[in-house]
């Protein structure tokens, strides 16, 4: 200043990141209903996608990758390789049900294919006992 007081701080200097080029990263506190738009997993018609469900993209959603917007982009990118509800939703630091309504959002763009695993499959005691065996068998 002219009169010899002190300067104004710079938004850098006073730890401020709005002058920053850098991206900030995803904001923490954006609501998952804001992501759906109020939507629910299953929308009351159709159950949720089961955690175990296997959602890999489609060459439809890998050509429209850089036409998507912020999650819609991530979900398609991720999914190159085949990935379970969870992992996705974990992977992506979203919640579970977002990760829900968005790829079934995805699936009706035909951007995502989706496999649900057979129920009568996953509560078979065969099944299972051959994966804990299969997971024994894993080294250390």
């Amino acid at each position: 200043m002219a009169d010899g007081g002190p300067e104004p701080a710079s938004h850098e200097a006073a730890g401020d990141t709005w002058g920053s080029p850098e991206p900030v990263g995803r904001a923490p506190a954006i609501r998952p209903f804001l992501l759906t738009a109020g939507r629910v997993s299953g929308g009351g018609t159709t159950p949720p996608l089961p955690l175990e469900t296997q959602i890999v993209s489609t060459p439809a959603g890998l050509s429209a990758l850089n036409s998507l917007t912020f999650e819609h982009h991530d979900i398609v990118a991720a999914c190159r390789s085949p990935l379970s509800v969870a992992e996705l939703a974990a992977g992506l630091r979203l919640h579970l049900n977002v990760v829900r309504v968005l790829a079934e959002d995805l699936r009706a763009a035909e951007y995502l294919a989706i496999y649900v695993p057979n129920l009568r499959a996953t509560h078979d005691v065969s099944v299972l006992r051959r994966i804990i065996d299969g997971l024994r068998a894993v080294p250390d």
